[in-house]
């Protein structure tokens, strides 16, 4: 498994998520995008074949916050929110 930050410019970038397969991992990563995070991509998937485990990582300062969102996620707690009243 990788452990080096992807190269982002000055931002310093913190892995949060490994996610066993492509698609596991860009659920993730638009739940994190979709509050406002930024996600770097980095892993076996990332590539033209999207086979393998997809590493998933963030901004130092934004990790506490997507960690909450991805444990959300995984534990059955997290809730759609459309504006509407109605929660999905």
């Amino acid at each position: 498994m990788p452990t080096s930050e992807p190269d982002l410019g000055a931002d310093r970038f913190v892995l949060v998520f490994t996610a066993a397969t492509a698609a596991e991992g860009l659920l993730a990563k638009g739940l994190l995008e979709a509050e406002g995070i930024p996600v770097a991509v980095k892993g076996e998937a990332d590539g033209p074949y999207r086979v393998g485990s997809m590493d998933l990582w963030v901004p130092v300062g934004s990790e506490s916050l997507a960690r909450s969102i991805l444990e959300a996620a995984r534990s059955g707690a997290l809730t759609l929110d459309d504006g509407s009243g109605e929660i999905f």
